[in-house]
């Protein structure tokens, strides 16, 4: 039995498990609340925010979002900004975009067309390739897990014998609220190991996604080298952690819904609307935070300037003024946009790349894969507050066709 977590704004047990009756609790009583809707018991009175808010409602998520004069982002050079250096995370207004502008050239249209059939398919492939003989796999283990980190490392053009070390280093600094002296040392080392690789491609320009943020330039300006080392930093809990988690969410509530899963087996066009439905229900990343600027009102709840204010996206996608049967897994809803990569100016950069990787995924699954079946004994589920994903995922199956 998992022991729920305390919310010590309103002493409501958070269930890590499911933390959804408690959102659709909160919603009832209004879009925005004075408290949190994260765990704050192991942090010290001294570190904890005076003023706590919390927006539950989509349109209060929406607001604040889209706000940004109002609820900045600087709160984050306090917490991963410690660790990953100045980004486009946690700046606002014109320096933002500036910087997005230029790192957006990492992302470029005709860069995914080709990552597709050059990157993420063929990684896809390998991964399936390794257990595929077996029958049986654990799908977080061995693919949900691991294919990002491929994926991440390839579009940065790494040597494939640097792999281990970069999957390590990766994995110690996304685990910087676990061990924040390993981040700082995972930091510090990929700062070292990025400014090499950054000096490699102003000697011989490459194809990837290093190449292109050294070669960026938006009217004579370039990216400075600890712009791309931070913005590289960054790739790796965004990149990494969410795709992952997503890719992961969406499996097992296909596996766990089975008349959706074998519609979608008999016809991949589906996979698309499974994907939105699936980051809808299920988000990987249900909260992040703001900064209130200035004294300002949401839904009649004065907020004082100073506050924090937990942005609950998970709690958000299940408001019922927006979706019917909001609390139930649908891929055949009619489509109404969730709001699962933010809004606003700091909507999520790489949200092509993780719809792509993540179809790719389902699709060549599907392919070489037949008769799926979840195995419950061991009680898989999705686990987690802010971040949610399975904590296992084990199937057997009967290989199907050859690479497709």
């Amino acid at each position: 039995m998992e022991t729920p977590v305390q919310d010590l704004a309103k002493d409501e047990p958070i269930d890590l498990r499911d933390p959804y009756p408690m959102f659709a609790r909160r919603r009832a009583e209004g879009g925005v609340f004075r408290g949190s809707v994260m765990d704050w018991s192991r942090t010290p009175d001294s570190l904890r925010p005076e003023n706590l808010y919390a927006a539950v409602s989509f349109d209060a998520v929406n607001r604040v979002f889209r706000d940004g004069k109002v609820f900045n982002s600087h709160i984050y050079d306090s917490t991963i900004g410690l660790f990953i250096g100045p980004t486009i995370l946690a700046m606002e207004g014109k320096t933002h975009w500036e910087h997005r502008n230029l790192v957006s050239a990492a992302f470029k249209t005709r860069s995914l067309a080709r990552w597709e059939p050059e990157i993420v398919r063929p990684v896809v492939n390998e991964l399936i390739d390794e257990f595929i003989d077996d029958g049986r796999a654990d799908l977080v283990r061995d693919f949900t897990f691991e294919f990002p980190t491929r994926v991440i490392s390839r579009l940065l053009g790494l040597p494939e014998e640097d792999l281990p070390w970069f999957r390590k280093r990766a994995v110690e600094l996304i685990s910087y609220a676990v061990n924040y002296k390993k981040a700082f040392e995972a930091s510090a080392a990929l700062k070292d190991y990025f400014l090499g690789q950054i000096d490699k491609r102003r000697s011989a320009p490459t194809e990837d996604i290093i190449g292109d943020l050294v070669s960026a330039e938006i009217d004579g300006e370039r990216l400075t080298d600890e712009a791309i080392f931070s913005f590289l930093r960054l790739l790796l809990p965004a990149g990494l952690e969410t795709t992952f988690r997503s890719s992961g969410n969406l499996l097992y509530l296909l596996l766990t819904h089975r008349d959706q899963f074998e519609a979608v087996n008999a016809d991949h066009a589906l996979i698309g609307a499974a994907i939105e439905e699936g980051l809808r229900y299920e988000t990987p990343l249900t909260t992040v935070q703001r900064f209130a600027n200035e004294d300002t009102e949401i839904d009649g709840v004065e907020i004082p300037a100073g506050s924090v204010i937990d942005v609950c996206i998970g709690s958000a996608n299940r408001d019922e003024s927006r979706w019917e049967r909001a609390e139930q897994f649908d891929i055949f809803r009619t489509r109404t946009p969730h709001i699962s990569f933010a809004a606003g100016e700091h909507t999520c950069m790489g949200l092509h790349l993780a719809r792509m990787e993540t179809r790719v995924a389902a699709e060549t699954l599907l392919s070489r894969l037949s008769a799926i079946e979840l195995l419950t004994d061991g009680d898989p589920h999705i686990h987690g507050q802010p971040f949610r994903s399975p904590t296992a995922l084990p199937v057997t199956f009967t290989p199907s066709r050859a690479r497709p």
